[in-house]
């Protein structure tokens, strides 16, 4: 599982090198969370998953209809390009890309960013699958996948030069919880990853796993 040993390094790079007063804050916030969050109030395999109509990084919009025209979906949420951990999947995602079209399925990435920081991540990261803005986190909630941040929060983004509004377009701090769904052509979850510690993610091993069983 490369991903998460290189999500464990990255985390583990982040605890040895904040500042503390920072890194408590986070590992706090994130332990306050875990601690009142079930993952088993997400959305489950055998839902159907919602319709939405989301607008890309280019600002077209793509609806979950548009996106099974063409056979299952994988379904990746993650937080923001601010975050570490959400880019090296994304970029774990993107290697794997190939062998997710060889075998019919579309990837596709979702964030709460406005779609100018969406082309923003895309271009950074040279992604080649669509990354939609879930902006007000409204799919997110549907899903069972809000996490609304303490006001703690605010004075590490402010530390971190993270201007949450012009990136979000708002100021009430909410994410997704980190998550992958796999979606088949009828629109029904046959598999998910619903993990409120963000440093884990679904590895695309196992993704290719879930779509063989399809």
């Amino acid at each position: 599982m490369a991903l998460n040993k290189e999500l464990s390094t990255t985390y583990d790079q982040f605890l040895e090198t904040a500042p503390k007063e920072i890194s408590s804050v986070i590992v706090d916030a994130a332990s306050n969370f875990k601690s009142v969050y079930d993952p088993a109030k997400a959305i489950q395999p055998g839902s159907p998953f919602p319709q939405f109509q989301l607008s890309d990084a280019i600002g077209n919009k793509v609806s979950l209809n548009d996106l099974l025209a063409k056979g299952p979906i994988l379904v990746s949420f993650y937080r923001g390009e601010w975050c570490p951990f959400c880019n090296v999947e994304l970029r774990a995602l993107q290697t794997h890309l190939d062998e997710f079209h060889q075998k019919g399925v579309t990837l596709v990435a979702v964030s709460p960013e406005l779609p100018n920081q969406s082309l923003s991540t895309s271009e950074k990261l040279s992604l080649k699958f669509p990354v939609l803005s879930d902006v007000g986190n409204q799919l997110a909630k549907n899903l069972g996948l809000l996490f609304p941040q303490p006001e703690s929060m605010r004075d590490v983004f402010d530390k971190f030069g993270v201007d949450w509004n012009q990136r979000y377009g708002n100021d009430n701090l909410e994410l997704p919880v980190p998550a992958t769904f796999l979606v088949d052509k009828e629109g029904i979850v046959r598999n998910s990853f619903v993990n409120p510690e963000y440093q884990y993610r679904l590895d695309p091993e196992t993704a290719l796993h879930w779509i063989d069983q399809l």
